[in-house]
C-alpha cells in the first residue's frame, strides 16, 4: 500500500506540491505573528535588565524609556543639574549615571554619560576607558575599529544638520557586548557633550578645563585634549540633563527613589513597568493579526479540502478499479487518508519552517534598527501547536477517505 501511495503522490506531484505550499504559507503566517511577538518582548526585556530606575524631567514616561534606555531619538524636556549631583550622593544608590545625546556618527548614536554607566555596563573588552574629554567608547557592534577618529554629527545620517568639524573624538575602546541597544552606541564623557553644545558647567566645568588647556602650545582647539573632571556631574549648577540611569541597592530603595522623584519637577520610572503596558498595546495587536491569520488559514484549509473532496472523486474509476480487483475497503480508506494527511502534514510542518525563518528575517531587521538583539526560539506550546494543527489534519483527511469508502466499485467503473 505504502508503495502504491508514493507512487500515486510522484504521479501528481505538482498538485500535491502545489497545496502543501498553500497550507504552508497559511500557517507560516501565524506562526511568524507569534514568534515575533514575543522575540520583540524577550529582546526589550532583556535590553531594560541592565537600568532598575530612569529619572528625567516630567512628561511621557514610554518616551523617556524609549530615549534613554533603547536610545531612540527624540527630543526630552531637560531637568535641573542638581539632581544627579543629589542622587550621586544618595545613599539608597549604587550608581547613578547622567544620559546626554543629541549628536550621532552616521547612524550610531553619541551618548555622554560618566565612568559609572561604563563600569554598568561590564565595562571594555578592547582598549582601555575615557580619560580624556575626546575619549570615546564604541558598542560591540559599531563597525569602528580602536584608534579611529570622528567628527560628531547633530542628527542621523539622512538627516544630519550640522557636522561639529571642531570637535574631534578618538575611540579608545570598545564595550563588552551587552545584547542591548547600547552595542550600537558610541559612548564620550558627558563633559564633552556640554562642551560641544556650548554648556556652561559652572566652577567645575568646562570652561575652566578650555582655558586650562587652551594654554599649552599645540593643543587641540576647544581643549579636547582636557583630562575628565569627576567633579563636574557633583556641581549644582551643571546643565539641565534629558536622564539619569540609576542602580538602587535594593529594591525598596528602588520603589522610594521613585516615589520621591516623581515630583513636579522629575520623573522617575521602572523601564520594566513600561514595558509591560507597551507588551499589552503589543498583545492586543498580536491577537488580531493572529485572528487574521487563523481566518487565512480557515479559508485555505476550507479551499484545500474542496479541492481534495472533488480530487476524490475524479480518481472513482481508479478506486473502482482497486476495489475490483479485491483491495478492501479498509484498503482504499487507508489510501485516501495517508495521502491526504502527508500533504496536509507535510505543508504545516513546511509551514513552521517558513514561518520561523520569516519571524528570524524580521527580528533581523527589526534588530538592525532598534540596536537590542530579539532571540527568536519556540517554546513547549509552539510543540503542541503542531500537535494540534496535525491531529485537526488526520481529521480533515477523513472526510475524502469516507466519500472513497462508501464508493461502490460497480457504480464507480459504471461511471
Amino acid at each position: 500500500m505504502l508503495r502504491f501511495i508514493a507512487a500515486d503522490l510522484r504521479r501528481h506531484w505538482i498538485g500535491v506540491a502545489a497545496v502543501a505550499l498553500l497550507i504552508a504559507l497559511a500557517t507560516a503566517l501565524g506562526v511568524a505573528v507569534t514568534l515575533s511577538e514575543r522575540a520583540l518582548r524577550l529582546g526589550s526585556a532583556q535590553a531594560a535588565d541592565a537600568f532598575d530606575l530612569v529619572v528625567g524631567a516630567p512628561g511621557s514616561e514610554t518616551q523617556l524609556v524609549l530615549s534613554s534606555v533603547f536610545l531612540q531619538a527624540a527630543p526630552l524636556s531637560l531637568m535641573p543639574g542638581d539632581v544627579l549631583s543629589g542622587l550621586i550622593r544618595d545613599k539608597r544608590v549604587a550608581w547613578a549615571a547622567p544620559v546626554g545625546f543629541g549628536d550621532f556618527v552616521e547612524n550610531f548614536p553619541i551618548v555622554g554619560t560618566t565612568q559609572a554607566l561604563v563600569d554598568g555596563l561590564g565595562g571594555v573588552s578592547e582598549g582601555r576607558t575615557f580619560a580624556l574629554l575626546g575619549d570615546a567608547l564604541v558598542g560591540a557592534a559599531v563597525p569602528k575599529s580602536v584608534g579611529a577618529r570622528f567628527h560628531p554629527a547633530h542628527g542621523q545620517l539622512h538627516a544630519a544638520t550640522e557636522i561639529h568639524n571642531d570637535f574631534t573624538y578618538t575611540i579608545v575602546g570598545r564595550l563588552s557586548p551587552t545584547g542591548t541597544a547600547w552595542d550600537r552606541a558610541i559612548i564620550v564623557p558627558i563633559e564633552a557633550v556640554w562642551h560641544v553644545h556650548k554648556h556652561e558647567n559652572g566652577r567645575a566645568g568646562i570652561a575652566a578645563l578650555v582655558k586650562q588647556v587652551d594654554a599649552k602650545d599645540g593643543a587641540e582647539p576647544h581643549g579636547f585634549e582636557a583630562p575628565i573632571n569627576p567633579d563636574a556631574v557633583l556641581d549644582p549648577s551643571a546643565p539641565g540633563l534629558p536622564a539619569v540611569l540609576v542602580k538602587p541597592h535594593t529594591i525598596a530603595d528602588a520603589y522610594k527613589l521613585r516615589q520621591q522623584y516623581r515630583s513636579d519637577r522629575t520623573l522617575a520610572v521602572f523601564p520594566g513597568e513600561v514595558l509591560t503596558r507597551l507588551y499589552g498595546t503589543l498583545g492586543d495587536a498580536r491577537r488580531i493579526l493572529s485572528l487574521v491569520a487563523a481566518g487565512a488559514q480557515f479559508l485555505v484549509a476550507a479551499a484545500i479540502l474542496l479541492v481534495v473532496i472533488v480530487h476524490v472523486l475524479q480518481r472513482r474509476h481508479q478506486i473502482g478499479a482497486l476495489r475490483a480487483f479485491g483491495a478492501p475497503r479498509a484498503v482504499v480508506f487507508g489510501i485516501v487518508w495517508v495521502e491526504t494527511f502527508v500533504i496536509v502534514g507535510a505543508g504545516v510542518l513546511l509551514g513552521f519552517l517558513f514561518g520561523y525563518l520569516a519571524a528570524r528575517t524580521i527580528a533581523h531587521t527589526m534588530a538592525e534598527a532598534s540596536g537590542f538583539s530579539m532571540p527568536v526560539t519556540f517554546r513547549i506550546e509552539d510543540m503542541r501547536s503542531v500537535l494540534i494543527l496535525l491531529v485537526v489534519a488526520g481529521l480533515a483527511a477523513v472526510v475524502p477517505s469516507i466519500l472513497a469508502y462508501r464508493q461502490s466499485p460497480a457504480q464507480a467503473l459504471r461511471n
